[in-house]
């Protein structure tokens, strides 16, 4: 039995042009890029090919990108580094109460220490509002962060319109981009975002590599002038981010990004196609079921459904002895009891959102994935609710 694996928004799997690449720069490029000799300095000519392949998908300078080691790491840089380094000038920072929680926790972290955060509410299908935006704003505030796009109900925010109004009043704009990038079109200059967290596992990309972007006003007039560093090191990375950069995950990264720049087009129109085919038949085959999330203006990979009388853990485990790997939502919160602070927030009930099902596709799946899950799917959702506790409610 082949395994269908349909949770693409947790990690995807490396595509086999990335090994290929990353197992020569295991071989070959094996030096520190700092180092002067030889060895160094191809590692370095490598690093910096990267950069500029992976700055040309976002439209920004080369020597804009930042390498971390994930996508956490460059939201606490971004949000933790603008908050050090603006504390004179204000402590209040604005996101939706819908961030990641490597968003969400280091502003929680900021709070326990003096600054003010606002979480803007969303409406039901997860976006925020623009006048609520620019209500929020005050003297003090020092930046905004607003995910491009959820990571469990797939809606895209409107970037655009935030960066807008971020830049009119003279405030730092971050988003986290990882969920987005390389799967939608990001051009940081026509966005006026200052900040964007990605990273290389969600793009068919190694784990272990990720990036910020930070505009270069921020570095160019010297290190540190609206972000500091979160480590204290040597002088890597233009001196924002201290530790020997992993070349070969690097060119691994480069390598992804120079697919996705190349099949976006066409894996977005795809993508959507199964997406929306998918939707439309397990709304018509299965009853008391409901889309989360706008129903076209999300990931063209992404789909979020509910359940009702049924929990989305048994249902993931019962996919899963069926070969069809999906999930509940974010993947950082799968062990937890708590119900998706996403769901909570565009209006379901806690057992109502304890009854999602998270699918998200990816490179590798096509139509025939779709059909094996909706062949199985409808079953397994019967065999639960003929033995759920929850049965009783769906009667009276």
């Amino acid at each position: 039995m082949n395994y269908v694996y349909l949770d693409n928004a947790a990690t995807t799997p490396v595509d086999p042009r990335v090994i290929e690449v990353i197992n020569t720069h295991l071989k070959e490029t094996y030096g520190n890029a700092s180092s002067l000799h030889n060895i160094g300095e191809k590692a370095n000519r490598v690093l910096e090919q990267s950069r500029a392949t992976i700055s040309s998908l976002l439209n920004a300078e080369k020597d804009d990108i930042i390498f971390t080691s994930s996508g956490t790491e460059s939201d606490n840089m971004a949000i933790k580094g603008v908050a050090r380094a603006n504390k004179k000038r204000g402590k209040h920072i604005i996101i939706s109460s819908i961030e990641h929680h490597a968003v969400e926790n280091p502003c929680k972290e900021l709070e326990n220490q003096g600054y003010n955060l606002t979480y803007l509410p969303v409406d039901e299908f997860g976006f925020i509002d623009l006048e609520d935006l620019k209500e929020t704003i005050t003297d003090n505030t020092i930046l905004i962060s607003i995910m491009f796009a959820n990571n469990e109900i797939g809606t895209i925010e409107p970037i655009k319109e935030i960066g807008e109004i971020a830049k009119d009043h003279n405030i730092l704009f971050h988003t986290d981009a990882v969920q987005a990038f390389g799967k939608l079109p990001i051009d940081v200059n026509d966005l006026n975002i200052d900040l964007l967290s990605a990273s290389a596992h969600k793009l068919y990309g190694p784990k272990g590599v990720g990036l910020l972007y930070l505009r270069n006003e921020g570095i160019k007039k010297g290190v540190g002038k609206y972000c500091k560093p979160l480590m204290e090191g040597g002088g890597h990375e233009r001196g924002m981010r201290p530790s020997t950069e992993n070349v070969p995950g690097i060119a691994g990264f480069a390598k992804a990004v120079e697919i996705a720049k190349m099949e976006m087009t066409q894996e977005i129109e795809r993508l959507t196609n199964i997406r929306d085919y998918i939707i439309n038949q397990v709304l018509k085959k299965i009853d008391d079921c409901y889309l989360n999330g706008h129903p076209s203006k999300r990931l063209s990979g992404n789909i979020n459904l509910g359940f009702k009388y049924i929990e989305g853990e048994s249902l993931v485990l019962s996919l899963d002895m069926e070969g069809i790997g999906a999930s509940t939502g974010s993947a950082c919160s799968s062990q937890s009891l708590e119900p998706s602070h996403v769901l909570i927030a565009i209006g379901l009930k806690p057992e109502e959102a304890h009854g999602s099902l998270r699918l998200s596709l990816g490179r590798f799946n096509d139509k025939s994935d779709a059909n094996y899950l909706l062949e199985k799917l409808p079953p397994i959702v019967k065999r639960l609710r003929d033995m759920s506790p929850l049965k009783g409610e769906k009667d009276d």
